[in-house]
């Protein structure tokens, strides 16, 4: 069996997020239907690094594929992008050690969320757009509250598969670039709607209805606040996978400019 390490990208306003389901249309469920019609086979492992929920898009999103074949990295690209949909696009297969693991092996992740502040026909699905007036100031000494190890209780759902609602977050970048407000969240691993959670609740302070001393009190009290301001999932895009030896990212760019 080899083993190869698959980059991904898809627009997910179409699929019930990454993770196959029956009576569901998913990427990983598509990925996995091209490749057995390319390998004649369902002999085959292919695992992501985490999951996306529906409606998230990818830039990178990284899965490993465990296979018998004596097709080439690219030839297995090629072909298995022939038969995607135009919303899926596999950017590149390497081959990597039998011991590579997409999940386990990863150190970090991070996402990119975008906020419009107008209103645009090309990038609906790809932005949460705020008609309110947002106060930038305030939404990056916001952001600044989240970065560093806390208990992220009030900013997350029950999933049976948490094992602690405890997160360290390494960095929340905002950036304006013109009509846009982009926001990378960096960390080892996140918990279930944490990263739409921060995101709803950085919004919420930039309109003047929440201030950073109730952020503060989220972080140490349970609170249903942040639920109730979930940011939609059109602006969240899974940005990048970093493993072992990957430089960090060195600059903020947006999927779109508008």
């Amino acid at each position: 069996m080899a083993r190869f390490k698959v980059s991904i990208e898809y627009e997910g306003t179409r699929f019930s997020g990454w993770q196959a389901q029956k009576n569901a249309r998913t990427v990983q469920g598509e990925l996995i239907g091209a490749m057995k019609e390319i390998f004649n086979t369902d002999n085959f492992e292919l695992y992501g690094s985490g999951r996306t929920d529906a409606g998230v898009h990818a830039i990178a999103q990284v899965a490993h594929l465990e296979i018998q074949t004596m097709l080439a990295p690219e030839i297995i690209r090629m072909k298995t992008n022939d038969l995607l949909p135009a919303d899926i696009n596999i950017l590149e297969v390497e081959k990597v050690s039998k011991q590579f693991h997409a999940r386990h092996d990863a150190i970090a992740r991070s996402y990119l969320y975008q906020i419009s502040r107008r209103r645009t026909a090309f990038g609906k699905r790809s932005v949460w757009w705020i008609k309110d007036r947002l106060n930038f100031d305030l939404m990056r000494q916001t952001a600044d509250l989240f970065e560093g190890l806390h208990d992220f209780r009030s900013f997350t759902a029950d999933d049976p598969e948490q094992k602690s609602t405890k997160v360290k977050i390494d960095q929340v970048l905002l950036k304006e670039y013109n009509h846009l407000i982009l926001m990378r969240i960096t960390g080892s691993h996140f918990i279930w709607n944490l990263v739409r959670r921060l995101v709803g609740t950085i919004a919420e302070v930039g309109r003047g209805k929440l201030s950073i001393n109730q952020i503060e009190h989220f972080l140490n009290v349970k609170s249903d606040i942040p639920a109730k301001l979930t940011a939609p999932p059109s602006g969240l895009f899974l940005e990048r996978v970093f493993y072992p030896g990957d430089t960090p990212l060195q600059t903020l760019e947006p999927t779109l400019n508008i």
